[in-house]
């Protein structure tokens, strides 16, 4: 037998081994495949804002609607529809008291009976909204808004040195329920609502000493505060204006210089 004859013979014989243990491989048991198994959450549906709501405006069928909701992620104070299928018709007309954003589920702290007026509602149990008079000088050049935080400071002519006048913060920290009749930002979008009003948000005693101090001052200025003192006291105020005396800290203003000290209440 020729050489070559033998060449080719040897190789078909080992491509048909190679052949038959690929064969024998790809027939043999094969490796299991993993299943994924979802199991979906239970759902309940709560009920959400429909649009982004602001303070003061009416709930109707068009603002809220009902979404699913992951059963585990229900909050105390959400409303469903197995607590309260009909919660869409007992709603309609309520005031919003708080911002409630879209998606946002509806809780009862934020909203006030559909009876209730819309200055009312805003007001939290125990405070009372007292206005006062306001200018551009006086308001922080028109950019205090509604629901900002401000001090209240009294400028008076100091009778008991006959000259300069006295500076004292008489609220500290109280929030603005509106400026004139707008209880939310400028209509337009500005970043300024210019009024010669502001309604605060005070205590009865806070509220008593606004009264006094609007007889006494020569002006009062609201000092906008930084929004981070939100959680700061606000039910402080100079009661010692109510007894008709007691020291309060003060800043006279004489000749330009700022002299601090103490004076007693007239």
């Amino acid at each position: 037998m020729k050489p070559a004859r033998i060449i080719i013979l040897t190789v078909a014989v080992v491509a048909a081994g190679l052949a038959g243990l690929l064969a024998m491989r790809m027939s043999g048991p094969q490796a299991p495949q993993l299943v994924e198994t979802v199991i979906k959450e239970p759902t309940v549906r709560v009920l959400v804002s429909a649009d982004n709501l602001p303070v003061g405006s009416r709930l109707n069928d068009k603002s809220v609607e009902w979404l699913d909701w992951p059963r585990s992620g229900i909050a105390e104070g959400f409303i469903t529809n197995e607590a309260r299928p009909d919660a869409v018709k007992e709603l309609e007309g309520s005031v919003v008291r708080l911002p409630i954003f879209k998606g946002e589920p509806l809780r009862a702290e934020k909203v006030a009976d559909s009876s209730s007026r819309i200055m009312s509602s805003l007001l939290p149990s125990g405070k009372r909204a007292v206005a006062t008079e306001i200018s551009v000088a006086t308001g922080a050049g028109g950019f205090v808004l509604p629901n900002d935080r401000v001090d209240v400071i009294m400028v008076r002519q100091n009778k008991d040195t006959g000259g300069g006048y006295v500076t004292e913060n008489v609220l500290n920290n109280v929030r603005v329920l509106a400026i004139d009749q707008n209880i939310q930002e400028a209509p337009d979008g500005s970043k300024s609502v210019v009024g010669t009003t502001a309604t605060l948000e005070l205590t009865p005693d806070q509220a008593k000493v606004i009264a006094v101090a609007q007889q006494m001052a020569e002006r009062l200025t609201l000092a906008l505060r930084s929004v981070a003192d939100a959680q700061e006291a606000d039910t402080q105020a100079a009661e010692y204006l109510l007894h008709g005396g007691g020291k309060a800290d003060i800043q006279v203003i004489k000749s330009g210089s700022i002299i601090t000290g103490s004076t007693q209440a007239n």
